[in-house]
């Protein structure tokens, strides 16, 4: 078991993050989530910003995500309705993104992509579907990457190479989506936390979804039902699609947690074909296969 000091560590440091398992959106209020663009807001949006994001063509942010950041994630749908894709790996070396090994097959949410909140790219989007608590989509942009958890031992996962911290979880430790809790977007142990949630998804699973996995940041600090619990685990199977998450075969998740060097500030970058070359100049992004391009 974690010591408590460690644990709020990780409370506070890391697992402020982004939903699997996630609760239907409330329905109290018909109306529209102020981030939806209506059909009037979005037309004078696209007359305003004839992209999705707020650059010109041509133009640099003020600061690239990618600047201080060694190891990048590209995880590429065809479009945002798509449950399947793959994920690109490339490491920085002398300024220039190498690849590194095979494109790996993924699955995303059951509803395809939606942008995300609280990542490096999300003051940049202007227009389009951002994600919401239960609406079966993964988070579309630029995250940075907490930590790995698992149904092992942080001593045995290091004997493995394993850089990033480990959470070896146990069956009182939850990941909240009720966004009424207190604990929102967090994970907690009953150990530590006092219950407040309706709704929460139980770390230990009975499944192997969660033998391994590494968590995402995805909106952090956590604002009340913008997406809980986002992280990249094992799949049910190929074409099999998740709540939320990114999800790959296990071989696929091993092979992710022995290469991840969190000194190197791994990123996860994820959007569709055609959203990536609007952001490949802007971000200096490496260039992926022809066919994605």
């Amino acid at each position: 078991m974690i010591g408590h000091r460690f644990f709020l560590y990780i409370i506070i440091s890391i697992f402020s993050i982004g939903c699997h398992s996630e609760m239907e959106q409330r329905k109290e209020n018909k109306k529209p989530a102020e981030n939806i663009p209506t059909i009037e807001k979005e037309t004078k949006m696209k007359e305003e910003n004839p992209d999705e994001f707020g650059f010109k063509a041509g133009e640099k942010p003020l600061k690239n995500p990618l600047s201080s950041s060694g190891q990048i994630m590209v995880t590429i749908v065809p479009d945002d309705t798509t449950i399947e894709g793959q994920m690109y790996r490339f490491e920085k070396k002398s300024d220039e993104w190498i690849n590194v090994g095979k494109p790996i097959d993924i699955n995303v949410g059951k509803n395809g992509l939606a942008w995300g909140k609280g990542g490096e790219l999300s003051d940049n989007v202007k227009r389009g579907i951002f994600k919401k608590e239960g609406d079966g989509k993964a988070p579309a942009g630029i995250f940075t990457i907490g930590a790995a958890f698992g149904n092992a031992t942080e001593k045995e996962m290091k004997a493995q190479g394993i850089k990033l911290p480990f959470l070896d979880v146990a069956d009182n430790f939850y990941c909240v989506d009720d966004p009424e809790s207190e604990h929102y977007n967090s994970i907690v142990s009953t150990d530590d936390v006092k219950k407040d949630w309706k709704s929460a998804e139980e770390m230990l699973r009975k499944d192997d979804l969660y033998d391994f996995g590494i968590f995402v940041n995805h909106n952090t600090p956590a604002k009340q039902g913008d997406g809980s619990c986002i992280i990249i685990h094992i799949w049910r199977a190929k074409g099999k699609p998740t709540h939320g998450c990114t999800a790959m075969h296990k071989d696929n998740i091993l092979t992710l947690l022995k290469w991840i060097d969190p000194s190197q500030h791994p990123l996860l970058i994820q959007m569709t074909k055609n959203e990536y070359p609007q952001l490949k100049d802007w971000l200096d992004l490496p260039s992926l296969k022809k066919e994605v391009e």
